[in-house]
Order: structure tokens, then C-alpha cells, then sequence
């Protein structure tokens, strides 16, 4: 399974030119993704919903696969499974088409893109994308559903922008909003300490962190840093949104993997499935071997220096990003901090800065811990962060900065 916020946004990347049409869109983006060296996948094709016919016409066809008849059409009622797309947006299924198992094709990928379509047995998506991989089961569903997100998203933005210009007011007002969720940048816990600093592209923006306490349980702390997908006062709205639904979780002592679930539950709710988050949650007490406990909700992997050997180790994905995926589960994982280590959480508005045609990446963010590493907290998120502003600082692309530094001082 790849990286998921990088999978989307390398396919967002793939929608950079114009297009006319919402079918031209998908042509370019289903050959890029082919394309891909970093996607496994070696083919694809574009089938489009016919109300008239009832069926799924091909209207395109590219890579290592068997070619098909031109305009080739499959009949919907003699695929039911393809009403399971509207929930559970990929599938892969045995083929049962004579003319497909014929030429070879003896199992199918189906993904599900687009607008829905309301038909008399349920929702059907608008188009399916189908796609041949070395590796045809389930484990490419993961990887197919954040394609399904991605490219579903570029075609409603699209559509968005067709219509209406970005309207961005109250700036000031909405400034203030996003300030109110961060909380002051250092503090202090048992044996850590920790500083954090976010700085938005534009005026507001989606990243946040926060420091959790409950008032009746002193010896336990919470460490949140996330990143809502969306930009500009809509993304300042859900993260503010978040931020106050892990507050008040906190107050009630929910698990970690519990209180996930049902901040990822909210977000399904109330927000449209594009506006996704990725948050990663750790937990802190006064354990003397330093027990950190975590939940990673497809954020970019925090990473922890190693004080006795200089040796780093990410902390990987434990479950899905928060808001397409209503039932995702959230595996709780540990790991101890001994003096002198650190843990860096970031968004990838850090890893993914551009300078000229590279990105800043995870080596960049490495080399720069160990080389801060004997520094406090304060002073390794500024100095990351100020190698970040200066590596990009000539680039017209950008997006949301968060860093958060925690340090076992003793």
C-alpha cells in the first residue's frame, strides 16, 4: 500500500493543464497513473454510464492490457456488484462477461468515479475505472479507493471552477478563528518538552496541533498535529471543527483507537468526502521507560531520533484518513523514548515545500534532525522550519507549515 496523501496528491498533480471536458480530464489522468514508475499499475480503461442502454460503455483503453472492442458495452443487470461502488467504491471481482473471459480476462478491478447516478435498483457512480496490476485482489483496494477519492475530487473541482471564481471574506475574522485553535507554542510535561509552530499559506489554512489534558488526569498528555485537505477558510473551518471534537474526546477518556473512530465518523458526516483529514494522535505519561502511545490516520510518518545511536525510525500509517472511509478502524501502536530522543511530527506542506523542481522530502527533514539534535525543542522546529522557508523561498507553490517537537529531556 503507497503512502496515501502522496498517492492523492501525485494524482491531483496529474489535473495541472486545462481541459475542456470532464472525459478529457479522465483520459490524461488514467495515462499518467499508468505512467507512473510509483503506481503498480499497468493498465487501465474508462467506462461511462449509459441511462439509455442501461450499460457501461468503454471510452477508453491504455497500456499492458487486452484490447477490447471499441465503444464495447456491458450490460449493468449482469453486474450487480458494480452497485457496491457507491459505498465501498472499488472492487475486485471473477469476470462473468463471455466475450471478456474469452480474450483472457478471468478477474476485474472496478473503480468507481465521479457523480452518482440514481437508477431504480440504487446509486451507481457515473464512471468506472478498471485497471491491471501484477497483483489483482485486495490489497490494491486501498490503493484504488484513494484513486477513486483523488480523481472523483479533481472532476468536482473542475466542475467548481466552471462556476464560480474563489470567494474568500471575513479574512481578518477568519485569521482570528484559526489562531484560537493552536495553542501556545511551548510546553513543558514530566520528563518532555515540546514546541510546536504553524504557519498557514494563505491567510488561514488547514493545519493544526493542540496539546491535550484532561483536568482530572494530570499525568497523561496528548500530542495532535493534522492537516484538513482542502484550502483556505473551508479547511480553517473543519480543522477548527476537529480540534474541538478531540478536546472535548479527551475530557471523557475515551481509548485512542475509540475516540479515532469517532472523530472519523463526525468528519463522514460533516464534511463532503474530499475534505478529508490526516491526523496523527500520540499519547504521553509519566512512564519512566517513556511508553508513547499512537494512532496514525494517514498523516505523513512523524519521525524519532534516536539519541544512543542516531538512528531514525518513522511511525507509519495505523489506519485511513479521516472522512471518506466512515467504518475505518484505527490501530493503536507504541514506542519508548529514552533521554535525548525526539520525536518531529510534520504535514507535508514541510515535506513536500518545492525548490525549483525538487521537493524538500523526508532525507532533507532527517539530515536536519541530527544535525539539531543536542538542541531544545524550540530550537530544532525553527531551525527545520527555517531551512524549509529558505529551500522554498523562490517557489510559487506552497501550502500549510505545522511542526511539532517533542524531546525526552531527562
Amino acid at each position: 500500500m503507497m503512502n496515501q496523501r502522496r498517492l492523492y496528491r501525485t494524482i491531483e498533480s496529474f489535473a495541472s493543464s486545462h481541459f475542456r471536458t470532464d472525459k478529457e480530464l479522465l483520459k490524461h489522468v488514467l495515462n499518467e497513473i499508468v505512467k507512473d514508475e510509483k503506481i503498480d499499475l499497468k493498465g487501465g480503461r474508462i467506462w461511462e454510464y449509459d441511462p439509455g442502454s442501461e450499460a457501461y460503455r468503454l471510452i477508453h483503453q491504455i497500456g499492458v492490457i487486452e484490447r477490447l472492442e471499441p465503444q464495447y458495452q456491458i450490460k449493468l443487470q449482469t453486474y450487480p456488484t458494480f452497485y457496491q461502488l457507491a459505498e465501498h467504491r472499488s472492487i475486485v471481482a471473477n469476470e462473468t462477461d463471455k466475450y471478456l473471459r474469452k480474450i483472457g480476462i478471468t478477474k476485474y478491478s472496478a473503480t468507481g468515479v465521479g457523480e452518482r447516478i440514481e437508477t431504480k435498483k440504487g446509486e451507481i457512480p457515473q464512471y468506472v475505472l478498471a485497471f491491471n496490476s501484477e497483483t489483482l485482489d485486495e490489497s490494491l483496494l486501498p490503493d484504488l479507493n484513494i484513486i477513486s477519492l483523488a480523481v472523483t475530487s479533481l472532476l468536482r473541482g473542475k466542475k467548481v471552477e466552471r462556476k464560480a471564481y474563489l470567494l474568500e471574506k471575513d479574512l481578518d475574522k477568519a485569521r482570528e478563528i484559526q489562531q484560537s485553535i493552536l495553542p501556545q507554542h511551548a510546553f513543558k510535561f514530566h520528563h518532555y518538552e515540546m514546541y510546536g509552530v504553524s504557519v498557514p499559506d494563505r491567510i488561514v489554512g488547514g493545519d493544526f496541533f493542540d496539546y491535550l489534558t484532561s483536568e482530572d488526569e494530570r499525568d497523561r498528555l496528548s500530542v495532535v498535529i493534522g492537516d484538513a485537505a482542502s484550502k483556505g477558510f473551508r479547511a480553517a473551518a473543519q480543522a477548527l471543527y476537529v480540534a474541538g471534537a478531540l478536546r472535548m474526546g479527551v475530557t471523557y477518556h475515551t481509548k485512542i483507537g475509540l475516540l479515532m473512530s469517532r472523530i472519523n465518523k463526525l468528519v463522514n458526516k460533516m464534511f463532503a468526502e474530499e475534505q478529508f483529514v490526516s491526523l496523527f494522535y500520540a499519547e504521553l505519561s509519566n512512564d519512566p521507560k517513556g511508553l508513547m502511545l499512537y494512532a496514525n490516520a494517514g498523516h505523513n510518518s512523524p519521525l524519532v531520533y534516536r539519541a544512543d545511536d542516531g538512528s531514525i525510525e518513522a511511525l507509519e500509517a495505523t489506519g485511513q484518513i479521516m472522512g471518506p472511509f466512515p467504518d475505518g478502524v484505527y490501530r493503536v501502536d507504541n514506542t519508548h523514548l529514552r533521554k535525548g530522543d525526539v520525536v518531529v511530527l510534520y504535514t507535508d506542506g514541510v515535506s513536500e515545500a518545492q525548490g525549483g523542481t525538487e521537493m524538500y522530502g523526508e532525507m532533507r527533514i532527517e539530515n536536519k534532525i541530527r544535525e539539531c539534535a543536542s538542541l531544545d525543542a524550540k530550537q530544532i522546529s525553527q531551525h527545520l522550519l527555517d531551512d524549509v522557508l529558505r529551500f522554498s523561498s523562490t517557489s510559487e507553490q506552497s501550502d500549510d507549515k505545522t511542526i511539532v517537537v517533542i524531546k525526552r529531556m531527562n
